[in-house]
């Protein structure tokens, strides 16, 4: 599953990405936050792995979804509070709008099956 595979490539770099935050900026109520909605894409989309019907199936993958948003959010916080340079802030909401954009056709593709 491919979608299963970027998403756990994503969590671990937002780990890296936190790790930074704490370690070089001493920050971690933000990072708290990435580090959240982060990791909780691919945790969703695990999840969804094993729903117990289309619909359970359905919700895992919008929580993922929502959470890709909100991780967004808070990659802009971070960045735009000059906590974490350019690059990595580019690189890692490439990733999130990726993630994003496979989630929400996931979705509308289901949606027109159903």
């Amino acid at each position: 599953m491919v979608k299963r595979e970027k998403s756990k490539r994503f969590a671990v770099r937002i780990v890296k990405c936190c790790r930074f935050l704490q370690g070089e900026r001493q920050e971690y109520v933000l990072s708290k936050q990435l580090m959240r909605s982060g990791t909780s894409i691919g945790a969703n989309i695990a999840e969804s792995v094993h729903a117990q019907s289309r619909r359970d199936f359905v919700s895992k993958i919008n929580i993922a979804l929502k959470e890709a948003g909100e991780t967004r959010y808070w990659l802009e916080i971070v960045y735009e509070s000059e906590l974490i340079p350019k690059e990595m802030f580019d690189s890692l909401s490439a990733d999130c709008d990726e993630l994003a954009r496979i989630l929400a056709s996931t979705v509308r593709t289901i949606r027109q099956n159903a």
